[in-house]
C-alpha cells in the first residue's frame, strides 16, 4: 500500500505539474484524439459504404478497431512509458534509475504522465459505445464481463510487446527502432478481420507477433466468428489469459535483462 501512496502522489504531481501550462495540456489531448482519426475514417467508411467484411457484419468489424483502441488508450495510460525507453537507455539516464531505492520499472512508469492518453481514450470510448449501440449481441454480464478481461488482456500484450522490446534496448540502445516498427503494424492491421489478409500474413499476425489476440479474437469470440479464425476456439477465447501470461513472461525477461545491462557503453 505505501508504494500504490507514493506511487498516486508522483502521479498527482506529474499531472499538476502539466496542468501549469494548460495550452499544452490540452493540446497533448487533442493530439492523442487526432492520432486515431485514421481508425475513424475507417469505421465511417465500413458503415456509410460497405455491409461487412470478410463475412462479418459491419456492427461486428467494428467491434475490432473499439476493443484494439480502448485496449491501446489503457495501455499508453497505465503501461506506456515503456515504449520509446530506448532513447533514455542511449542518454545514460536509466543508470540514475539503478542508483535509486525504487525499482527501475516503477520509475520508468512513473517519469511522467501521458497526457495524450486522455484522448486516446476518448476516441476509443466513443467508438466502442458506437460499436455496442449497433451491435445485434445481446449483451448479458457474461459477455460484458467477458470483454473487460479482453481489454485488459489486450492492454498486458501490448505491454509485454514493448517490454520486450525494451529489454532488447538495454542490450542494444538502436532496438528502439522495433518498437516504432510494432505500433506501425499495430494501427495498421489491428482494426481489421485477419481473414481478409493472405494467409501468411494472418499466420506471422497470429502466431509471429501475436497481434490477433488483442482484439480480432476477442471480437470473433463475442460476435459468434470464433470457429472461424482459422485457430482452435479454446485458444481463441483464452485471448485475455494469453495477455497475462505474455506480460509476466515480458517482466521476467525485463528483471533477467536489467540484471545483465552493463551501462550504454558495455
Amino acid at each position: 500500500m505505501n508504494a500504490v501512496r507514493i506511487a498516486w502522489r508522483i502521479t498527482r504531481l506529474n499531472i499538476r505539474a502539466q496542468m501549469e501550462y494548460r495550452v499544452e495540456f490540452l493540446l497533448n489531448i487533442a493530439i492523442g484524439a487526432i492520432w486515431q482519426v485514421s481508425v475513424i475514417v475507417f469505421a465511417t467508411v465500413l458503415l456509410t459504404r460497405f455491409t461487412g467484411m470478410g463475412g462479418w457484419d459491419s456492427s461486428d468489424v467494428l467491434l475490432i478497431p473499439a476493443t484494439r483502441m480502448l485496449a491501446h488508450g489503457l495501455f499508453v495510460l497505465v503501461l506506456g512509458r515503456m515504449h520509446g525507453l530506448g532513447r533514455y537507455i542511449q542518454e545514460g539516464r536509466i543508470d540514475i534509475y539503478l542508483l535509486r531505492p525504487m525499482p527501475v520499472h516503477r520509475q520508468v512508469q512513473l517519469q511522467y504522465f501521458p497526457t495524450n492518453a486522455i484522448g486516446d481514450l476518448t476516441v476509443a470510448a466513443g467508438l466502442m459505445a458506437g460499436a455496442l449501440s449497433r451491435s445485434h449481441l445481446d449483451w448479458t454480464a457474461g459477455r460484458i464481463t467477458y470483454l473487460i478481461t479482453c481489454l485488459i488482456g489486450g492492454m498486458l500484450l501490448e505491454a509485454a510487446l514493448f517490454t520486450a522490446v525494451a529489454c532488447a534496448s538495454l542490450r542494444f540502445p538502436a532496438a528502439d527502432y522495433w518498437g516504432r516498427w510494432l505500433e506501425e503494424l499495430l494501427g495498421t492491421f489491428g482494426s481489421y478481420p485477419l481473414n481478409v489478409l493472405p494467409r501468411a500474413v494472418g499466420g506471422f499476425l497470429t502466431f509471429g507477433l501475436p497481434l490477433a489476440f488483442v482484439a480480432y479474437f476477442p471480437a470473433a469470440v463475442l460476435t459468434g466468428h470464433g470457429h472461424d479464425t482459422g485457430v482452435p476456439y479454446w485458444l481463441a477465447a483464452a485471448s485475455p489469459l494469453l495477455g497475462a501470461l505474455a506480460y509476466l513472461g515480458a517482466r521476467l525477461l525485463w528483471h533477467w535483462s536489467l540484471d545483465h545491462y552493463t551501462g550504454v557503453n558495455g
